[in-house]
Parts: structure tokens; C-alpha cells; sequence
């Protein structure tokens, strides 16, 4: 009897043969249907190579898609909130995307390739939304999430591995920008771009050249302290950039049963991403309202006394209350800026900036439960935000 074999389970990047030997941990997730590190040797030494040398994440799973044709520019301009006229050729911009009711879909990257091409990376799948979106325009999406695989190289030494590569001219790459290398033959793309809050760059390229690229990237990075690193190191450096995560600061709309658990780009700090003199996007007519009438929630970054890291804890407006005015969504000890932060989302007339709100921390010591009320301030801007990250060109090692 003969018949199809179906191989189950996830799929494995391009990269796993050069992660798997490198494995001692041996945990590791599913992202978007492929298999994805927790860590590889230990999270905290893997943290401290994108702020100290260089660390890299495998961001082959990231959903990408390619749009082209005549009205690519207008479908976009239209789904996003920000406006995309302004992303000349070989910029990227950050945008997020909401539903009719003005909450956000999904945020993302946009890589304005070549004149009318772009590629959109998200962390969720939108197909179906964008096809939706696309109705009576021309445009061409196609999903290339396994035609084009992808490192991010994060660090201080990121810049003088590539330089060390032989990327002559990567000097000159600005933050959010793009450029183009051969590689063996194959195109490389680099972006100034990542998601740790630091100096770096994602590498972009076909898949049958990743063993060639990975092995590339760590024979320049030999004496830059260059090392693998898994999603753990990588939300420690997320949180500490201020930056948010679908399924932490916010869940995507279309996931949500109950009223009110989604989030509008108002409520999550992102105003500066929405251009209301634009003449139409999905979700304008309900944002406006919002922003005539007030915002529901507010995003806040906490500095929060002592060094209990505050993992889904409630927020009080002061002691002694009864009542909660909000919650956790992020939260570790930052080694780098010495603090106790977190992410949290409070309720509206609470959380301005220089307010000071109160956490109901829980933590375990020898099984034993103890319940702390910390105080927390809200502070502005990233926590971590070294100058590096913008100079043009970076400072070699």
C-alpha cells in the first residue's frame, strides 16, 4: 500500500543547522509554526551580548509579505495609520494597523524596497485581513515568509562585524534605512533596524545562502564577542527599549471575545504613529472620536522601588485602595540601568508622566509567598537608550 507522507511537527529555519550543535539548554517554541530558541546557553550572558559585544536572533518565522503593483502605495497608505507617502525608497518605517473600531490589529515593520515594492514583517499572519483590505485596488500580496530568512545582529560590535565582513559602506547606514550587498552571488539585504533598543542591524536573505551568511557572520564576529541568542535575552532587551509585544502590552483585535480587552494606538503611547490629515485609513473615524472624547487606558513605563520584578501585578493609585487601576504587562531587573522597570497599562485619569502610582508585588522565597506594595514612578521615553543607537557611523571596536 502506497500513499503521501505527511511529515508533522514545526518547521526548522534555514539557520537550525547551525543553532542545534550550538544548543545546551534544549528549550525551545513555537513561533508561527516554526521551531524557535528560548535560549541556547544561558539568557543573562546572551542578554549581555547585545548590550556589551554582539548577539543573534534567528527572525526567519517573522510573517512577511510582499506588495506590489499599481496601487501598492494606496493600500498601504490606507491600512496603516501613519503616512506612508512619507517613506521614500530604501527607508523602513514602524506602523500599526487597526480594525473599524480603531484597535490595533498587529504592529510591524515596513520595508519601502524599491519604488511601488514593499515587504511588511509582523509577528501574526493578516492575510486574509489584507486581502479583505485590498478589495477594489491593484495590488499584488504575496506571502514570502519562507522565500526570505533573516538574522538580527544586535549589539555594540555589530557595526565592525559587518565592517569586518566586507560590507564596505555600511558606515553610512541610518537608523530605519536599507542597503544592498552580493553575497556568494545572492542579494543581501541590511537593515538599520531591531528590537533591542541598541546599535543594529537584520540581515535578509534567500535560504539556500543562510549556512553561508551564519558561518560568514560568526567568523567576522570571532574577536567582536559575537554569540547566539534566543527570544528570552531578546524580551529582556525589548523591555528595556520600551517596546511592545502583541499578546503582552496589547492583544490584537481580532483575537479578543470580551468588550474593552483590545487597545487603540492612542491608549498604547502611539499617537506620533497616527496622521489624522490623511483623508482616510481603517479605523480614522473611531480614533478621532477617541481623541476628542479621551482615551480609556494609558501605557505607562514604571520605575519601581526595591528589586521584585513585578510580573503581572496590579496597579493602585495609592496605598490602602481598594481598587486597582491597573495592571502589569512587562517586567524584569534591568542589569544595565540598574532599576526595577516595567511596562503596565492604567486607567485613565492615572499614569501621567512624573505620577507615582503604587505595585502589589507577589514573589516566593523557600516556598514561602510575600506580598510587597512597591512605588512606582512613570517615567517618559525608553529606559535604555544609549547614543549609539542613532550615530551615523557608529563608533568601531
Amino acid at each position: 500500500m502506497t500513499g503521501t507522507v505527511v511529515e508533522l511537527g514545526r518547521y526548522r529555519s534555514p539557520f537550525y543547522p547551525r543553532q542545534e550543535p550550538l544548543d545546551r539548554l534544549n528549550r525551545w517554541h513555537e513561533w508561527k509554526g516554526y521551531s524557535s530558541a528560548d535560549g541556547f546557553y544561558d539568557t543573562v550572558l546572551e542578554y549581555f551580548a547585545t548590550r556589551n559585544s554582539a548577539g543573534v536572533f534567528d527572525i526567519t518565522p517573522m510573517t512577511k509579505y510582499r506588495i506590489t503593483g499599481p496601487d501598492a502605495l494606496d493600500f498601504l497608505d490606507r491600512l496603516v495609520t501613519r503616512n506612508m507617502r512619507k517613506v521614500k525608497a530604501g527607508r523602513v518605517a514602524y506602523a500599526v494597523w487597526c480594525d473599524d473600531e480603531g484597535q490595533v490589529i498587529d504592529d510591524g515593520t515596513i520595508f519601502h524596497l524599491e519604488e511601488g515594492v514593499y515587504r511588511l514583517c509582523s509577528q501574526e499572519r493578516h492575510m486574509a485581513w489584507f486581502k479583505a483590505a485590498a478589495i477594489g485596488m491593484d495590488v499584488v500580496i504575496v506571502d514570502e515568509t519562507e522565500d526570505i530568512c533573516a538574522l538580527a545582529l544586535q549589539g555594540p560590535t555589530s557595526f565592525s562585524i559587518l565592517k569586518t565582513m566586507g560590507l564596505d559602506g555600511i558606515e553610512a547606514l541610518r537608523p530605519f534605512g536599507l542597503t544592498h550587498f552580493d553575497f556568494e552571488g545572492e542579494d543581501l539585504m541590511v537593515s538599520r533596524t531591531g528590537f533591542t533598543g541598541d546599535l543594529g542591524y537584520e540581515l535578509w536573505i534567500a535560504p539556500d545562502k543562510a549556512i553561508g551568511l551564519w558561518d560568514a557572520l560568526f567568523k567576522a564576529g570571532e574577536h567582536y564577542g559575537i554569540m547566539a541568542m534566543g527570544t528570552e535575552a531578546l524580551e529582556h532587551g525589548r523591555i528595556e527599549a520600551g517596546f511592545l509585544a502583541p499578546f503582552e502590552e496589547f492583544l490584537p483585535a481580532h483575537t479578543t471575545v470580551r468588550t474593552g480587552r483590545s487597545r487603540s494606538p492612542l491608549e498604547l503611547g502611539l499617537e506620533w504613529l497616527v496622521d489624522f490629515s490623511k483623508p482616510c485609513f481603517n479605523g480614522k473615524r473611531a480614533l478621532v472620536e477617541e481623541k476628542q472624547n479621551g482615551s480609556t487606558w494609558r501605557l505607562v513605563r514604571l520605575d519601581i522601588e526595591g528589586n521584585k520584578e513585578a510580573h503581572h501585578s496590579y496597579i493602585y493609585p495609592k496605598p490602602g485602595e481598594k481598587d486597582e487601576c491597573g495592571f502589569i504587562t512587562s517586567a524584569m531587573w534591568s542589569p544595565v540601568c540598574k532599576q526595577n522597570i516595567a511596562l503596565g497599562t492604567v486607567r485613565t485619569p492615572y499614569g501621567n508622566v512624573g505620577d507615582t502610582l503604587w505595585v502589589e508585588i507577589y514573589y516566593q522565597r523557600e516556598m514561602h509567598w510575600s506580598r510587597v506594595m512597591a512605588k512606582a514612578k512613570v517615567v517618559d521615553g525608553p529606559f535604555w537608550d544609549p547614543p549609539r543607537k542613532k550615530a551615523t557611523p557608529p563608533e568601531p571596536y
